[in-house]
């Protein structure tokens, strides 16, 4: 039997994994997306901190932990907001397109 729950039959602890978590995809839009909507009213800051973030991705590139491909894509969205004056930050926000993977430009 089993079931007393004192017994000496205990699990094993897991072993964790060590290695580093790379981010994705997913949450370098995320994370790009969220600057823009905290800073939905100051433009001015919100591509402060874009401008900040390219610088990241960038060390991320020369560490290896994103691919080409996806510099290119969050290149493109920082392009659009850094030109984008008032009216057209407030459409890029809105735009659900605009942040979903694989996006490009019409």
């Amino acid at each position: 039997m089993k079931w007393w729950p004192f017994g000496k039959n205990r699990k094993k602890p897991t072993k964790h994994n060590s290695e580093i978590h790379i981010k994705g995809t997913r949450v370098w839009l995320q994370n790009l997306q969220e600057i823009c909507e905290k800073n939905f009213d100051s433009p001015t800051n919100a591509k402060r901190l874009i401008r900040e973030m390219q610088i990241e991705w960038k060390d991320a590139a020369k560490r290896k932990e994103i691919d080409e491909e996806l510099i290119e894509g969050l290149d493109r969205r920082a392009f659009y907001l850094l030109k984008a004056d008032n009216q057209e930050w407030k459409e890029l926000l809105d735009n659900l397109k605009f942040w979903r993977p694989g996006w490009k430009a019409d």
